[in-house]
């Protein structure tokens, strides 16, 4: 995913999913819980089922990241280039129950 400059994900709670988070470039802090952690390049942070967090990019440049939800998520294959796009296919990305190898 990418956020523009100034851009964040939304606070939100995965009641029944662990979340790894990895930042590929840019700067921003992190929102877990209450408490905020810059993060920068190369920087990973995990957030526990139930936890309520936010990732915001601080930085001028476009803030790549990526995330693993742990059990699934999202079906296989997923990649949401941007917010906008990841908000308009919410619904329908959610995992059905299918793996793969």
């Amino acid at each position: 995913m990418s956020l523009k400059s100034g851009q964040d994900i939304g606070r939100e709670v995965h009641e029944n999913h662990d979340q790894f988070i990895r930042i590929e470039s840019g700067t921003g802090i992190v929102f877990i819980d209450g408490v905020e952690t810059v993060v920068a390049d190369d920087d990973a942070v995990v957030i526990p089922a139930g936890a309520e967090h936010n990732v915001t990019n601080t930085g001028d440049t476009e803030m790549k990241l990526y995330t693993v939800y742990g059990p699934a998520e999202h079906r296989d294959g997923i990649i949401h280039e941007t917010k906008d796009i990841a908000e308009a296919n919410h619904e329908q990305d959610h995992f059905n129950g299918k793996t793969t190898e």
